[in-house]
């Protein structure tokens, strides 16, 4: 069986990534969306949550999360690196999230973090219906898309922010901040855009 559409690369190269991944703070990832997250505990699903640690550091807050990660290397180091009773690991991917959607269940807070570049142009047209359908009224959406060039092994694509916000817009979803940053390595021409989003009620 293949690896899930997106995901080529990150298994032989997990051990590597997890150290890198990990040297990073949720702060130091989203200072300037942190504001964004509820302050009371609510229900999370971190879609791509790769090793764990937005997951974590949202349990810390005290919320309750679903983490997703179709890469077993990444879903099973992440489960014994932040044991939480207040994580769900669970393996499932985009673009239609099939696991996710058959709980019937919406939240508060959903981030996909250096996941979207993963996803072609259908795919991310195919998935953004079905993730803004998680999301509950008032609920806020968290996405960063990366910009540059392609490591090799991988499968990404270029993405724009203006695709992006359109898209979302499409489904109910109000722009609250968009930001771009270089990236907290110094891996040349790549930089990060940073977006959140509020689900308008009705």
């Amino acid at each position: 069986m293949g690896s899930v559409s997106g995901t080529e690369g990150y298994a032989e190269e997990a051990e590597s990534l997890i150290r890198q991944y990990e040297s990073f703070s949720f702060a130091d990832v989203h200072g300037p969306e942190l504001h964004l997250i509820p302050a009371a505990p609510c229900r999370a699903l971190d879609v791509g949550s790769g090793t764990g640690r937005d997951a974590a550091a949202l349990a810390a807050m005290g919320h309750s999360v679903v983490a997703v990660e179709p890469t077993s290397a990444f879903r099973l180091r992440a489960a014994s690196l932040h044991p939480s009773l207040y994580i769900e690991w669970l393996d499932d991917s985009l673009p239609d999230l099939v696991r996710v959607r058959e709980r019937g269940e919406q939240f508060e807070l959903v981030m996909l973090t250096a996941v979207w570049m993963h996803l072609d142009e259908g795919q991310r047209r195919l998935a953004m219906p079905g993730v803004v359908s998680l999301v509950r009224a008032g609920g806020v959406m968290i996405m960063s898309l990366r910009h540059g060039p392609v490591p090799p092994g991988r499968r990404m694509f270029a993405v724009s922010a203006e695709e992006t916000i359109e898209l979302a817009d499409g489904e109910g979803l109000q722009l609250l901040l968009r930001y771009t940053r270089p990236p907290l390595l110094a891996t040349g021409a790549v930089t990060w855009t940073h977006l959140a989003f509020a689900k308008r009620s009705g």
